[in-house]
């Protein structure tokens, strides 16, 4: 019976695991922090700066990296709790708010990253986010979860192709159903 039960709660909280990771990954790194890490990284300015990154002390690379992290886990928790205490629309503001700092410290790290793995503590910290994501995505619910995502995408796409397609008869239809109208309100 406690096995039954510490087994569901395992699996319950795989799913909560999975959901979240699915969540940041596929919704908000994929469409809209990704987007904007490429945009930040093109950035010549960013480039100049990348190469004066280069010259700074790693203790200070850590430093500022701290900074800009802690304030971005920061807004996202605050950002949470107003989810929760039922201030919605200024939640999604902050959060959203908050994607460019993080793709901006993401870009950081990347840039950086040699100089902060040279503290030994941040190494162990990034290894043990590493291999809590690698036994998260091999999880078997992970991954019936991803091909179910695939399968949706895969259904929207077909869905939009047939729908909203430059030739799609359905588009041509509206475009003929809104001319008709607009003709029809000019007599």
């Amino acid at each position: 019976m406690l096995s039954a039960i510490k087994n569901k709660f395992i699996l319950l909280l795989q799913l909560f695991l999975v959901m979240i990771y699915i969540i940041f990954e596929e919704l908000i790194w994929e469409g809209i922090a990704k987007p904007i890490y490429e945009t930040i990284h093109a950035l010549k300015i960013l480039q100049k700066l990348e190469l004066k990154l280069q010259s700074v002390t790693p203790s200070i690379v850590l430093v500022i990296f701290v900074v800009l992290l802690a304030i971005v886990e920061a807004f996202g928790i605050y950002a949470g709790i107003l989810f929760v205490s039922g201030q919605v629309l200024l939640g999604l503001t902050l959060y959203i708010a908050k994607i460019p700092v993080a793709a901006f410290t993401f870009w950081l790290f990347r840039v950086t990253e040699d100089k902060l793995m040279q503290f030994g503590w941040f190494k162990w910290i990034y290894d043990w986010i590493m291999k809590a994501i690698d036994w998260l995505k091999s999880c078997e619910m992970y991954m019936k979860t991803m091909e179910r995502l695939v399968q949706v995408k895969m259904s929207l796409k077909a869905f939009k192709e047939k729908y909203f397609s430059g030739k799609s008869p359905f588009i041509e239809k509206m475009k003929r159903l809104y001319k008709t109208v607009k003709d029809a309100l000019r007599k």
